[in-house]
């Protein structure tokens, strides 16, 4: 049987895949403020909040209702994201007025670097790839960097962020990864590698765990499933993904530790200056 290609025209799903698209709907109008979410996210809270099966033919099954209900135009398709595309564009401008009203626009949005002055430098380091995009949303208010392998980070990946992590001096990882065997081996590699060359180059880092820990998989009732046989790290308890945290329960747990973190005082300072800046530029270009 054929797969739909481009918008589908009169869709009549059955009954069980329809209440699979109206629960999915009622996530989507929950989560708002934090949209796009991940198909993998709605999957937990389905799992979570709905009763659904949690399989891996279950989450099959939602990602095929959920390809033909965007078709079908049942779910806009800007409220569920994937990064599977990477895009390139080379720079260009169309003419001289082009390029003058985008420094005026420029002036409009402004922003120093707002963890200037703090005595720590914060980084969000998160094992999920997919996961980076809402969590950047996150964070960028604060000026707060993420970064992803989508994995296991690799030698050069923690010897060039410890090179470069060595210009401050002190800099706090903040870190989110799956609490299973592979995700806490990912922490305590994370630590130790850098710790390592931190040493080398000069400077001080510290990498702290702010999910998932044992104690939120308690708190939040996730979604858990026995440790992979086949993997023989050593590890204790049933696993959790750093996924089946809810997004605003995630948003919560990250805003929370920046905020623990920064010196608010100075924080605010910074903002102060930088209304100031802009208000001079946008003056300034509005003249050109």
């Amino acid at each position: 049987m054929s797969r739909p290609r481009g918008f589908i025209a009169d869709w009549s799903p059955k009954p069980a895949t329809a209440d699979l698209i109206e629960s999915v709907q009622l996530i989507l109008d929950a989560n708002r403020d934090i949209a796009p979410l991940t198909l993998r996210q709605i999957f937990y809270m389905l799992v979570s909040g709905y009763h659904y099966e949690k399989t891996e033919k279950a989450y099959k099954r939602l990602c095929e209702t959920m390809n033909k209900a965007r078709r079908a135009r049942w779910v806009s398709m800007d409220e569920i994201r994937d990064d599977g595309l990477r895009r390139e564009d080379p720079d260009g401008w169309q003419d001289e007025a082009t390029i003058i009203d985008t420094f005026k626009s420029y002036a409009d949005r402004f922003r120093l670097n707002r963890q200037q002055n703090q005595p720590c430098q914060l980084i969000v380091w998160c094992e999920a790839g997919g996961m980076l995009p809402q969590l950047a949303r996150y964070c960028q208010d604060f000026g707060v960097s993420v970064l992803s392998s989508g994995g296991f980070d690799s030698v050069t990946t923690k010897h060039n962020f410890a090179k470069e992590a060595a210009a401050h001096d002190l800099v706090n990882i903040l870190h989110i990864g799956d609490h299973d065997p592979s995700g806490v081996h990912m922490y305590s590699s994370l630590d130790e590698d850098l710790q390592a060359f931190i040493a080398y180059y000069g400077g001080d880092i510290s990498v702290d765990r702010i999910a998932v820990t044992p104690e939120q998989v308690e708190e939040m009732r996730l979604p858990t499933a026995p440790a992979k046989s086949t993997d023989r790290r050593a590890f204790s308890g049933r696993t959790t993904q750093a996924e089946a945290i809810p997004p605003r329960r995630l948003r919560d747990i990250v805003t929370a530790a920046i905020e623990a973190r920064m010196e608010m005082d100075t924080y605010e300072e910074t903002l102060r200056a930088e209304d100031q800046i802009r208000a001079s530029l946008s003056e300034r270009l509005a003249r050109l």
